[in-house]
């Protein structure tokens, strides 16, 4: 079985010293204007000693696509100082450094975009109490914010970033387009899997664009996915099969599946047999690394995971515990802080809202 010490290195030559990486969570640190503060440079650089890399918390491309109050942006130049600043402090604990990128869409309210109301895919609201009825997205609109995903890229880069997250997951604006329930589009957006997989498609080559025109070492890329939606229409596992293959196809370094917890099983009665992590894995035959996650607290844990994984994602257990990495390479891990989620919050750094442990918990 794969060791979790052991260093891998990716499809686009980026090497990373060990399988242990940090989920990205939110933690609303960041400015009113999403500039990075001193505080989320310091809350990422305690985590970084002893991981291979850091996702940083999710990084708007567009200022129509912040989800929430403290949100991290990527969506000017003037941001560029502090983000390589950010980029800098989680590389010097020997730790590579992939922020994600993404859009709220319809995930956010207007008080939040100042007064403006949201879009997505199509006019209609997520199912969710507090859920603002968002306005579909023009066919410049979408083409303007795939430009954005490329500018963002860009920055990423010229700020000195390893890599890019692609946040397709946890319902925002990427698997808005991809969803049934979210996109009911007649255009060349809506429809087939295959039309409202373009919009993906098109981030994925402006993208990739962005990473040859201005690259100039090794930078990677990666796609974070949720496996299926509970909403009616939604994404079911096969469709999330058959957006697989289409990644597969392309020059991703890894998907990264959304879990809250890394054994959890598909409601598809067709693919229960299994964790819905285990099926990924077989489906996508070694030929796209997968990044597992959900729930890893224990050296047992990072175990199980790497039998269907490349990598180990990790979250929650590293915001109560800063050193756990440091920990488990030494064998420390009777150090580990082990305490139920009621309790865990004892723990979180006073800096850390409690939204940031929350999300943690409930990854979609």
């Amino acid at each position: 079985m794969t060791q979790f010490s052991n260093p891998f290195t990716f499809k686009s030559g980026v090497t990373i010293t060990n399988r242990l990486v940090m989920s990205p969570m939110t933690t609303q640190q960041s400015f009113y204007n999403g500039t990075v503060t001193q505080d989320e440079i310091q809350y990422y650089a305690d985590r970084a000693k002893g991981l291979g890399a850091i996702i940083t918390g999710a990084a708007n491309v567009q200022a129509q696509g912040k989800g929430w109050p403290g949100e991290l942006s990527i969506a000017t130049d003037d941001m560029l100082p502090q983000l390589h600043a950010l980029a800098g402090a989680i590389q010097a604990q020997g730790a590579k450094a992939i922020v994600q990128i993404f859009h709220a869409g319809r995930m956010t309210h207007a008080a939040t975009l100042m007064g403006e109301q949201p879009v997505s895919a199509s006019a209609v609201a997520a199912l969710r109490p507090d859920a603002e009825t968002p306005r579909a997205m023009t066919t410049d609109e979408i083409h303007d914010t795939v430009i954005a995903f490329g500018e963002a890229t860009r920055r990423a880069i010229q700020a000195g970033f390893d890599g890019v997250e692609l946040h397709g997951a946890n319902t925002y604006l990427l698997q808005q387009f991809f969803s049934p329930h979210s996109n009911r589009r007649e255009d060349d957006y809506g429809g087939s899997r295959e039309k409202r997989y373009r919009f993906i498609k098109e981030v994925l080559a402006s993208v990739f664009a962005a990473v040859e025109k201005y690259a100039d070492h090794p930078f990677l890329v990666g796609y974070r996915l949720s496996p299926e939606e509970f909403e009616t229409p939604g994404i079911r596992f096969d469709d999330t099969l058959w957006l697989l293959d289409q990644l597969k196809a392309t020059n991703l370094d890894y998907v990264h599946i959304s879990l809250n917890a890394y054994d959890r099983v598909a409601r598809d009665d067709q693919h229960d047999q299994k964790s819905i992590l285990a099926y990924v894995h077989d489906h996508l035959t070694g030929q796209l690394p997968l990044i597992g996650v959900g729930g890893v607290r224990t050296r047992q844990d990072v175990n199980h995971v790497l039998q269907n994984a490349e990598l180990v994602a990790v979250g929650q257990q590293l915001l109560y515990d800063p050193s756990w990495a440091v920990k488990l390479a030494t064998g420390a891990d009777d150090a580990i802080l082990q305490v139920p989620f009621k309790e865990a919050v004892k723990f979180v750094p006073l800096n850390t809202p409690l939204h940031d442990f929350a999300a943690a918990r409930f990854q979609h």
